[in-house]
């Protein structure tokens, strides 16, 4: 079945990898100006126990000052709409001089080509510090564009779609040497990496997702594969658990994500994803309610996992929403998907809604975005 307006399924762009030679990344890990640095991506040496309860007093702390942060939230990027407004933290309220981290990017070729990272990049005059790519079931993780990431600087996020497994096999153990060589690898790589595994699962598009997999199984699975990375010691991950934005007025109906949800020990940050279709769609109206449902279940930073607007939506001024709706609404910042999927086109191509990412990126990203690259190899590869 075709998905609502408001998403968009990720399944069906999937391409072969790209076969180049390892990278060295040391200098990724000296870098003074990382984007991510170890002690902050990586699991901690906590037990789940120990986290759970910080965690569970750090999320009782933020809900105090939620509501009145977010409501300052949608005045700050001028939404008088009527839209279901509610909490946010002292971390992550309203700052005049809070800054946004990370801009990223998914595009043409990931990962077998860097070269729709290369175009972004020279478009908009800086490398994006955070780079995507989706994964089926079953595939290795691909050390060598990840290796390209990080060697411009950026982190890169990997989606794993188990669209060809039961999920309850994965609960179950059966899939416990593909995911320890996948751990081995990831751990072998070095560098940070971001994990997420049945991104959108609270739509039912997906064979992973609502009225599909039970959301108790999918938890178990879940949680079944952060420890088997644990018990390999890949302490370079950071899991992201990845919802679709709330709708449940549509035809299609996308319910509040917390049944799927595995538990604060076993998460570092949310994603939400989220798409903009016409010209009247605001921050606030498309991510607010669901920003509000995730912060009653976790203080967790959240990160725009994956957005975009259609031409007609007036792709300037939707850029410039969403680097100041992520800096008013105290996010970690957004990743654009730069792709064509489902007849609409996702793609940044007009030079206006580029020298709006470009403009962002100046004002609103901190630490700086590094310079685009100039010693690039045909076929968009990274020199050492």
């Amino acid at each position: 079945m075709t998905p609502p307006l408001s998403v968009r399924t990720s399944g069906e762009w999937r391409d072969g990898r790209r076969q180049t030679g390892a990278r060295d990344v040391d200098a990724y890990h000296q870098s003074a100006t990382s984007p991510l640095p170890h002690e902050e991506v990586g699991v901690t040496e906590s037990t789940p126990q120990e986290t759970q309860r910080r965690s569970e007093r750090r999320t009782a702390r933020r809900l105090k000052v939620y509501i009145a942060a977010i409501v300052c939230a949608a005045l700050a990027i001028g939404t008088g709409a009527a839209v279901a407004i509610k909490p946010s933290s002292p971390e992550f309220a309203i700052l005049a001089k809070q800054y946004v981290r990370y801009l990223g990017v998914f595009a043409q070729g990931a990962p077998h080509s860097y070269a729709g990272v290369d175009h972004f990049a020279q478009a908009i005059g800086r490398q994006p510090n955070l780079v995507s790519y989706y994964s089926e079931w079953g595939e290795e993780f691909n050390a060598d564009f990840a290796a390209m990431a990080a060697n411009d600087g950026a982190v890169t996020l990997v989606q794993i779609d188990p669209s060809n497994v039961s999920l309850e096999s994965i609960a179950n153990g059966q899939y416990d040497a593909y995911l320890r060589s996948y751990a081995l690898a990831v751990k072998t790589f070095g560098a940070p990496v971001i994990m997420s595994f049945g991104h959108e699962m609270n739509g039912r598009w997906s064979p992973w997702g609502y009225q599909h997999v039970a959301p108790a199984v999918f938890v178990a699975a879940w949680r079944h594969i952060v420890n088997v990375f644990r018990v390999v010691g890949a302490s370079n991950v950071k899991w992201m658990w990845t919802v679709n934005i709330v709708d449940t007025s549509s035809v299609i109906p996308i319910p509040n994500p917390s049944p799927w949800w595995p538990g604060s020990s076993y998460v570092s940050w949310v994603g939400i994803d989220g798409y903009f279709y016409d010209s009247s769609s605001t921050f606030a109206q498309v991510f607010g309610p669901t920003i509000f449902d995730v912060r009653q279940l976790t203080g967790d930073q959240i990160l725009i996992a994956e957005t975009g607007a259609v031409p007609a939506a007036d792709q300037p001024a939707r850029i410039n929403d969403l680097f100041a709706g992520a800096r008013a609404y105290g996010l970690l910042g957004f990743l654009w998907y730069d792709q064509d999927g489902q007849g609409r086109d996702w793609v940044i191509n007009s030079p206006a809604a580029f020298a709006a990412f470009s403009r962002g990126a100046t004002k609103f990203i901190r630490p700086p975005l590094r310079p685009v690259a100039t010693d690039r190899s045909e076929g968009g590869s990274t020199s050492p």
